[in-house]
């Protein structure tokens, strides 16, 4: 979150980028920083998925990202 909020900061468009067990940790940390940057949840768990469920993870949100960073 502080990276995303600080490359922010000098104008180049970020998404912050977790997993779903984090929303509230994430919304806590934007809130402290003064923050409201575009963000993206996938499913967890994600330490023990294999390549092919982390490529079908990214596939499933690349649009969302996409639209984040170029509709916000």
């Amino acid at each position: 979150m502080h990276d995303t909020v600080e490359i922010e900061s000098v104008g180049i468009p970020m998404v912050f980028v977790a997993s779903s067990v984090f929303v509230d940790a994430a919304e806590a940390q934007a809130r402290a920083l003064g923050a409201d940057p575009a963000s993206v949840f996938v499913p967890h768990p994600i330490q023990d998925r294999t390549d092919d469920e982390m490529r079908a993870l990214a596939d499933a949100a690349i649009d969302e990202i996409v639209a984040a960073i170029t509709e916000g």
